[in-house]
């Protein structure tokens, strides 16, 4: 029985492996369409794909949290006209998943980083989450449009970009952060934000009673 069980898995194995290989090559030149990089756009994800998203990158969150966050960021990036995809994706980078670990503590409620600086600033606290997520999106509103904002100002820090000056992710890198990588590494969540793991993979590694 070991045996016809390690030959269907070993069949499986390989023909999963010839798929991500030919997935993987394709993938390693692939870009998504510009429109997808706008900061002032809407966005396309749903709140149960940025949901899964960022438990799968952190365990130890519960789904009803990360519902929650998704939905706010949804519903705070359409009231000010802002890509709720790169905002949320830029949210997973900026705190690790939300595993924070640098300045920022997760009782903030700053999912952007606001006012920590490389000289080990510990940046700005929010008195709840829709407050640290809407300070977040009227920050990159600021960065991205010339247009007024919707609500009243609680980004304390909004006055001090300069408007208009980072339309799309990419302008980004050098303004929102020093990294000259920084906008590459959010691509990279993005992408991964509509293109989430191998399902067939998960299943293989769940059902292996014999381990690797």
């Amino acid at each position: 029985m070991k045996f016809v069980y390690r030959f269907f898995l070993g069949c499986c194995l390989f023909i999963l492996s010839g798929c991500e290989t030919f997935k993987s090559s394709s993938q390693t030149t692939t870009r998504l369409e510009s429109s997808y990089y706008r900061i002032e756009a809407p966005g396309q994800a749903t709140s149960d794909q940025m949901s899964s998203f960022l438990v799968n990158n952190n365990k130890e969150l519960s789904p009803q949290f990360t519902s929650f966050l998704a939905s706010v960021y949804i519903e705070e990036c359409a009231d000010e006209g802002i890509n709720a995809d790169i905002a949320f994706c830029q949210m997973c980078h900026e705190t690790n998943f939300l595993k924070f670990g640098n300045q920022v503590h997760i009782r903030q409620n700053n999912f952007a980083g606001l006012g920590a600086t490389d000289d080990g600033a510990r940046g700005i606290r929010f008195p709840s989450v829709r407050a640290g997520v809407r300070a977040h999106v009227q920050h990159l509103k600021a960065y991205a449009s010339y247009a007024p904002l919707q609500k009243a100002t609680i980004d304390p820090r909004f006055s001090k970009v300069v408007r208009g000056s980072a339309p799309t992710l990419f302008d980004l890198s050098g303004k929102w952060a020093t990294d000259s990588q920084y906008a590459y590494k959010i691509e990279e969540k993005l992408y991964n934000l509509y293109n989430p793991p191998n399902t067939f993979s998960s299943f293989i590694a769940q059902i292996n009673p014999f381990g690797k």
